[in-house]
């Protein structure tokens, strides 16, 4: 009886001891990502178009395009860094070419009615005859 009793403690000590290890070696495992992922470059025309697009659905049939062709023509021809990124944000928001004078620096900010007289051509070409910008 006592044998039965020793080697029932002995078996239990080692099954518990092997399911416990295997619950560690689950809770050590670091999370799996792949190669990839590691090097996701962000997309920031992709990302543009993603804000523009919502915006431009009922007025456009090809959405995605006008907010491409706006991201690619329109903006491209903005050549200060600070004016761009303030236009692209106002595309993104609203839908339409905009510039906050809280968006650009204050010794910036007398270039935004010259930086929508730049913008002017391209963007109706975006929006109305985007083929001739293709």
């Amino acid at each position: 009886m006592l044998v039965r009793i020793c080697s029932a403690v002995i078996l239990s000590l080692l099954l518990g001891g092997a399911a416990q290890a295997q619950a560690q070696k689950i809770q050590v495992q670091p999370p799996q990502t792949t190669f990839r992922s590691l090097f996701k470059v962000p997309d920031p025309r992709g990302e543009f178009v993603r804000l523009c697009a919502p915006h431009m659905v009922g007025r456009w049939a090809h959405p995605e395009s006008v907010c491409g062709c706006l991201h690619d023509y329109a903006a491209a021809t903005i050549e200060d860094a600070d004016l761009r990124e303030a236009l692209l944000r106002g595309i993104s928001e609203t839908g339409v070419p905009t510039i906050e004078t809280a968006w650009v620096p204050p010794s910036k900010q007398s270039e935004i009615g010259p930086t929508f007289t730049k913008i002017a051509k391209p963007t109706l070409q975006c929006m109305f005859d985007p083929a001739t910008n293709q």
